[in-house]
């Protein structure tokens, strides 16, 4: 073989394993877009089973009733869970765990009276409102000194730790103290023995114990910093988001929320 005819085998081999890698490099990078794309598909799909945690102590909304755990959030993540097609299991913490939890992955939906607020959403995700709510003062039923929330400036407040109303007692009551309980009926027991000079927390809370215990507490002053209730949802789950919105506004529209709603408070919705 002549040096002239090697050299030509020598291209043609060369052009040969440059087309080959060539195809095969083509190859693998349609099978990694077809590999990708299906991925992000299936990220999105809803799952058959979601964890929600909920808080036992805001009655009516979550509690303990018989063993079980009760109430309008209750009725309603389960009215929510069924018309969207996927089941839950319930998670009981303490409120000021729930939003870590979301965050970490441990929760992937929670439900317990959970205030909509800017901070918060920076971290979570929000369904609709489902629930428009407020602030209410609870003192002792015989307190004439504190009939609303200007008296209650350089008092010792009762609250709930990790809510909002904690952070409108500091932000808003000139020198007064808030005391945050972990558990809602500590509390209430706080103002009843005179630990504390009142209690701040959601109306619907605030109300529902009083209207339940006895002559204990009374409820003075107005409807304090409005705010909606919404279910929160570990961020990055779009498809999860926009099916509980769906199916909450397919229960308001069928009479469903009306009738969890008035189970609860006895009274239909404004």
């Amino acid at each position: 073989m002549t040096r002239k005819t090697w050299k030509q085998i020598s291209i043609v081999l060369l052009l040969i394993g440059l087309i080959s890698l060539l195809a095969a490099c083509g190859s693998g990078g349609e099978a990694d877009g077809s590999e990708g794309g299906e991925g992000s598909g299936d990220g999105g799909e809803l799952q058959d089973s979601y964890t929600v945690a909920t808080d036992s102590s805001f009655v009516p909304f979550e509690f303990e009733e018989d063993g079980e755990y009760v109430g309008f959030d209750i009725d309603l993540i389960n009215a929510v869970a069924d018309e969207a097609g996927f089941d839950i299991e319930l998670e009981i913490t303490n409120f000021d765990g729930i939003i870590p939890g979301l965050q970490t992955g441990s929760f992937d939906i929670a439900i317990a009276g959970i205030g909509i607020t800017e901070e918060r959403a920076e971290k979570i995700d929000y369904s609709d409102p489902y629930y428009e709510s407020g602030l209410a003062i609870g003192v002792q039923a015989d307190n004439d000194d504190i009939s609303g929330i200007e008296d209650l400036e350089g008092k010792s407040i009762a609250t709930r730790l990790g809510s909002t109303s904690a952070e409108y007692i500091d932000e808003n009551i000139e020198d007064a103290e808030a005391n945050q309980y972990e558990q809602l009926d500590q509390a209430y027991l706080a103002v009843e023995n005179g630990s504390d000079d009142a209690v701040l927390y959601d109306a619907p809370n605030v109300n529902y114990y009083i209207q339940t215990t006895g002559d204990n507490l009374k409820v003075v002053g107005d409807l304090y910093q409005a705010e909606n209730y919404g279910i929160a949802i570990s961020q990055g789950q779009e498809e999860l988001v926009t099916a509980i919105n769906d199916a909450l506004a397919t229960i308001r529209d069928n009479g469903t929320y009306d009738e969890i709603y008035e189970k609860w408070f006895g009274t239909t919705p404004e």
